[in-house]
């Protein structure tokens, strides 16, 4: 929207009028509501199918009659539990409305104006949103084979540089970075530099050399590693992660973070998701499974893929992939283009159901043709 079509641009803060909102994929009843159709499926969001666990199910069912109070502000609890399950103090736990909330509350405590930030071509496309909404100066390495380069990252590392954030795996990508090489690049970087691992998609990944920054968080007081269970643990809707630092970089994120931020519903659920763990090697299988069935009609057509560890697989269409996507919604396939994180060939397909995954395949192969 410009000048003339918002006089209020000219009252925000400078950086504030060039930050374009995060666009999330294309919810199923907004595009039956646009199209006039029905039994559309989505795979656009790297949602879990399965949703809920049946020990969140029941904490939530439990709690009903307690709507109509406010949540634990504090989220005593689950900030327990948390800290139980990772050997970790409860002063080093914050709650975020999802991971993506407490991404936000790390840009506004240590970024600001004449500041940088760096992050990877390719990476989650909260990164440099969060470091232009504190008008920050956002520092873009070139990805190498579309996943993080290291090397690159660590020579836009200036005295300015206030936080480096990397995705492992990385979204939307799928790749990823193992143990040894990510934790001599947290070690190499300068104290004053904030090192955030996303680790949203890390329940999926079986490989032994994949690394679990969470163990590293007493190691490196400048480490902040984030959590959700909107992946794995299918609670997409509640909106609730955390962060796992240093307590005193943990008691900074607090004072900036909203009461409230985490509903009761949410707080709930995930102390019961934690530790179901039949749940979570349910959803594990049933994506291991979609993988094998998506990749497996990639190669069948002929089309190269980007391997993924997380619960999704990026495809190479070989030609402009908007055409195809809009064609896609037309038959009721919500996936996800990518031009935006500069993929404009590719489109990102969550894995889902084995039926939904087969409804896909159809209607790509419809499509391509």
């Amino acid at each position: 929207m410009s000048q003339a079509e918002n006089p209020f641009i000219s009252l925000a803060a400078p950086w504030i009028a060039g930050l374009t909102p995060y666009v999330p994929g294309k919810p199923v009843s907004e595009l039956e509501r646009e199209l006039g159709i029905r039994d559309s499926v989505k795979l656009a969001s790297n949602e879990n199918p399965l949703g809920p666990g049946l020990r969140a199910r029941e904490a939530m069912t439990a709690l009903l009659s307690e709507l109509g109070r406010y949540p634990d502000g504090a989220g005593f609890e689950l900030r327990r539990t948390l800290a139980d399950y990772h050997g970790l103090s409860p002063a080093a736990v914050t709650l975020g409305n999802g991971s993506n909330d407490v991404l936000d509350l790390i840009a506004r405590v240590f970024l600001q104006p004449e500041t940088e930030s760096v992050f990877s071509e390719h990476a989650f496309a909260v990164y440099p949103l969060a470091i232009q909404s504190v008008g920050a100066r956002a520092r873009m390495a070139q990805a190498c084979d579309f996943g993080h380069d290291l090397t690159a990252m660590a020579a836009l590392v200036t005295d300015a540089t206030r936080v480096v954030w990397i995705a492992n795996p990385n979204n939307p990508t799928g790749t990823w970075l193992a143990a040894g090489p990510l934790k001599s690049f947290i070690g190499s970087l300068p104290k004053r530099c904030i090192v955030v691992v996303d680790e949203a998609y890390t329940e999926y990944v079986a490989d032994p050399e994949f690394p679990n920054a969470t163990h590293w968080v007493e190691t490196f007081p400048n480490l902040i590693v984030t959590r959700t269970f909107s992946k794995a643990h299918g609670l997409a809707a509640l909106r609730i992660g955390y962060a796992l630092s240093d307590p005193r970089i943990a008691d900074l994120l607090n004072r900036v973070r909203q009461p409230f931020n985490v509903n009761a519903l949410g707080q709930v659920a995930a102390t019961a998701a934690i530790n179901d763990r039949e749940h979570v090697r349910a959803s594990v299988e049933l994506n291991q499974a979609g993988m094998k069935q998506l990749t497996t009609a990639f190669a069948r057509l002929g089309l190269s893929y980007i391997p993924s560890v997380g619960n999704f697989v990026t495809v190479d269409c070989g030609r402009p992939a908007a055409p195809l996507n809009d064609a896609l919604l037309k038959r009721g396939v919500i996936v996800r283009p990518l031009a935006n994180y500069g993929m404009p060939n590719h489109l990102r397909i969550s894995i889902g159901l084995e039926s939904e995954n087969a409804r896909f395949i159809a209607a790509f192969e419809d499509v391509l043709a």
